[in-house]
């Protein structure tokens, strides 16, 4: 039985939310501190791209709505299997400019959709 593809947008939604709850008001310095904050946020990142991954499988044409699946599937590989080169300035500046419009996307279609 297949997922629905609106599923793996609320995990998207939910793990964007998740990784800015962990880094609001905390200045990039503590963050590369915090070993436990770091694997939170790269976990979300991880749940995103293996999110985004399987829906543009199920639902190409509903994954390019959310965002260039591409990039985010691509970042979620290096911080699997590059995992020792993680550059936390990179993770940092996606945190802050990329996932913003990533979520607010996810959250537009999850309304037009409605819940899964």
């Amino acid at each position: 039985m297949e997922r629905d593809p609106r599923a793996y947008l609320w995990d998207i939604r939910e793990a964007a939310a998740a990784i800015e709850g962990f880094i609001g008001g905390v200045e990039f310095d503590a963050y590369v501190e915090s070993a436990m904050m770091r694997y939170a946020v790269e976990r979300g990142f991880e749940i995103i791209g293996e999110a985004m991954s399987q829906l543009s499988r199920l639902d190409p044409a509903l994954a390019a709505r959310a965002g260039d699946p591409g990039p985010i599937i691509a970042f979620r590989n290096q911080l699997i299997h590059r995992y020792g080169k993680v550059d936390h300035q990179e993770v940092w500046k996606i945190a802050h400019t990329d996932l913003p419009r990533l979520r607010g996307a996810v959250a537009a279609l999850l309304g037009e959709l409605g819940p899964p």
